[in-house]
């Protein structure tokens, strides 16, 4: 190949890499397909770069560790009691790779702001569809029910909201009657409820169901709206996910928010202000209790290092009212306090983490391999999970339990170290006087969100949520090429 066509293919190459990763940061807030379509271009695009430029690596301490935690994930996955099922999962830990990508891609202060731009901007669009989501309304609530009613005796209570029909969305009781209707003989309508934050199957007898043509009545229906109960759930699929990546960008969107210069009306000012504020609206309305606190611990951490006592004192000034409110649409929204014992959610946790417990420390394999990633799925009643089977069948809901039941706890002294050497670097980072308002913004926000992120992550598993670990490797990426563009940490890959 001639040096022109080496040099043109280079040129291509980049271009494709540095594009695949812009879209990646676009895709992240709004769809986990799009994501992982994108981070499997830029790695093809590395993967041909590399034949053509070779490039060199230098091994750091963030490296060696991160690279033991992941082959301790590879190591338990062989030693699984499921090794096809957890081998499939190395598919997922195999995303820590857009760390590498973003920090080795982005080589100037432009491209780093256009990209956390585009991740800012996507999660707002996110925002605005939850809010007019929220505006219109969605599935079918009914308000009012005969004593007689057929929905009423599958279970249904008032003000319900019916989210599907046989698996599929319902609008209005024309809906409910047109999927009845299309049943075969003798088959059942399967509907899917929502009740405050629960959700939980119901089987309505077509059989019951009186003539007529009023479909309201046919149903037992004496009042009816489309619903406006469920949680904001953005593009994802569920609430938790939303909240979790809504307040690692938030914090990110806070972070630049606090560092940045000009006066109070300032065009940036006014629109990183409008954004955080659409975010934080977008993270209230998930009702995410855990992802607010993560949240409140991250802006304190941004504001303590970023900003002024005054500031403080002041932000602390807004905050009371927002958490009074806050508190307020909790117990009107899900019907339980902050902190609530008797919440069913708190009681699950408690159950399935003293059950995770037991089953760490109930053989040395456990404890130095795991037990293999997604295995529980199928040996939950062999070993006695979930209150044998009578909670939804799922994880610990705590990462660090997670881990170390599925990895071992070399894996997780792995990832704590690995967690301890990040954050490490954004403090030093922070200190340093050479830093512009853009970089300063990114590490701030990304240390906030990163104390935020593994605060929630002690009661929920967000570590297992790809669309999550997905922004929260790509924030990583960000921050470790500020840090390299300074000079504050080696280069972690140089092509």
């Amino acid at each position: 190949m001639t040096e022109h066509w080496q040099s043109a293919l280079t040129r291509f190459l980049k271009r494709g890499l540095t594009a695949s990763l812009f879209l990646l940061a676009l895709s992240a807030p709004i769809s986990i397909a799009a994501t992982q379509t994108a981070w499997a271009l830029a790695i093809l695009f590395w993967i041909i770069q590399a034949f053509v430029v070779r490039p060199s690596f230098q091994k750091q301490s963030v490296d060696l560790v991160l690279l033991a935690f992941v082959g301790l994930s590879i190591a338990s996955s062989a030693f699984s009691y499921e090794p096809e099922v957890s081998l499939r999962k190395l598919v997922s830990v195999s995303l820590v790779t857009i760390v590498y990508l973003v920090s080795a891609t982005i080589r100037d202060r432009k491209t780093l702001r256009r990209m956390g731009s585009v991740l800012l901007v996507a999660a707002v669009f996110t925002v605005a569809y939850s809010l007019g989501t929220l505006a219109v309304g969605k599935n079918l609530k009914v308000v009012r029910l005969t004593a007689d009613s057929p929905l009423r005796s599958a279970g249904v209570e008032e003000n319900d909201t019916i989210l599907t029909a046989n698996k599929q969305p319902v609008n209005s009781p024309d809906d409910l009657a047109q999927l009845a209707v299309n049943l075969s003989p003798g088959t059942d309508l399967e509907l899917w409820i929502y009740h405050f934050e629960l959700q939980y199957p119901r089987t309505l007898s077509v059989a019951a169901l009186s003539a007529g043509t009023d479909n309201a009545a046919r149903f037992g229906i004496t009042e009816w709206s489309r619903g406006r109960d469920t949680r904001a759930t953005g593009f994802y699929g569920h609430y938790t996910t939303y909240a979790e990546a809504l307040q690692l960008i938030l914090s990110l969107a806070f972070g630049l928010l606090i560092v940045i210069p000009g006066g109070f009306f300032s065009r940036y000012r006014l629109l990183l202000g409008a954004g955080t504020l659409t975010l934080g609206i977008g993270l209230f309305l998930t009702v995410t209790r855990a992802s607010w606190a993560g949240f409140i611990l991250s802006a304190a951490v941004i504001l303590v290092i970023g900003t002024s006592r005054k500031a403080v004192l002041v932000c602390l000034a807004v905050a009371i009212p927002v958490a009074i409110g806050g508190l307020f649409y909790l117990q009107q929204k899900r019907n339980v306090s902050f902190v609530d014992a008797k919440d069913g959610s708190t009681s699950w946790r408690m159950t399935v983490w003293r059950e995770g417990v037991d089953l760490l420390v109930s053989k040395p394999r456990h404890l130095a391999a795991g037990v293999g990633m997604d295995s529980i799925k199928t040996h939950y009643r062999e070993w006695g999970l979930f209150d044998n089977g009578k909670l939804p069948v799922g994880h610990m809901h705590s990462t660090p339990l997670q881990l170390a039941l599925e990895r071992g706890i070399p894996a997780l002294l792995a990832w704590i170290v690995w967690m301890f050497i990040y954050l490490k670097l954004l403090w030093h980072g922070l200190r340093s006087p050479s830093l512009e308002w853009p970089e300063r913004g990114v590490l701030l926000g990304s240390l906030g969100g990163a104390i935020g992120f593994l605060a929630s992550g002690l009661v929920h598993y967000n570590w297992g949520d790809s669309e999550v670990v997905m922004i929260f490797y790509l924030l990583m990426g960000l921050s470790l090429a500020v840090l390299r563009e300074k000079g504050l940490v080696d280069n972690q890959l140089v092509t």
